[in-house]
């Protein structure tokens, strides 16, 4: 973290308009441009403004805390290990890292006009190990990959890391990385073509999709689909 910057700040920068400034867009949302000063230096801005700002680039406090998946939690010492020593308790075991697999661009998928954009994964190729957040601790087959286009913005922008997690359940309204079926044999070994989009309605027989930049749905037949897992959120 910058020496000066609030972790609220640097969450929430994310978030900003890329036609506009940090100033235009305060003056866009109504706040005084002191804003950033302040956050920067305290992070406490109020709620009120939180929602001004989200609202004038597009998005919501909802998604936006949705999507501050927060550090580990501290374990408290057990009651059991206080009685043999009030000081001391058993630490934690660490968590594993999150494996960081490698992603690019895949072309687009989809009838002409309605086409939307193709994540391609590399699951054997991993880029890094990044701290995994806590409440994927007992999720072994979770990972985490880059977001390469700019179909999701703003829930996401290009450049953003966001973890999977295939024990998750998936619901209406989840953010959602559809593996696709091989469309020929011919398909690169190792290389997942995968589309990243929002649930908007399942049936017996397809997937309705959608995607934000620019917004369109589009529905996806069941035979077309590997797996379709739940993108928990962005990693901070």
């Amino acid at each position: 973290m910058t020496d000066g910057e609030s972790q609220i700040y640097r969450d929430l920068i994310r978030f900003k308009p890329e036609d506009l400034s940090p100033n235009a867009w305060a003056v866009k949302a109504g706040v005084s441009r002191t804003v950033w000063t302040d956050m920067r230096r305290h992070g406490n801005p109020s709620r009120r403004t939180l929602e001004k700002l989200l609202a004038a680039a597009g998005s919501s406090l909802l998604e936006f805390e949705a999507l501050r998946l927060g550090p580990e939690p501290r374990l408290q010492p057990s009651s059991i290990a206080a009685v043999g020593d009030a000081g001391r308790g058993w630490n934690p075991a660490p968590l594993t890292p999150l494996p960081l697999v490698a992603s690019a661009l895949g072309g687009e998928w989809g009838e002409a006009g309605a086409e939307v954009e193709i994540t391609e994964l590399r699951p054997r190729e991993l880029l890094d190990r990044l701290p995994r957040p806590a409440s994927l601790a007992k999720d072994t087959d979770a990972y985490a990959f880059t977001i390469v286009g700019a179909s999701m913005w703003p829930r996401f922008r290009t450049g953003s890391r966001v973890a999977v997690s295939p024990r998750s359940p998936v619901a209406v309204g989840d953010d959602v990385l559809v593996r696709l079926e091989p469309a020929a044999a011919s398909e690169r070994e190792g290389v997942e073509r995968c589309l990243v989009m929002q649930l908007v309605r399942r049936t017996a027989s397809r997937f309705e999709l959608r995607q934000f930049n620019p917004d369109r749905t589009i529905q996806v037949g069941t035979t077309e689909v590997g797996a379709i897992l739940k993108i928990v959120g962005e990693l901070i």
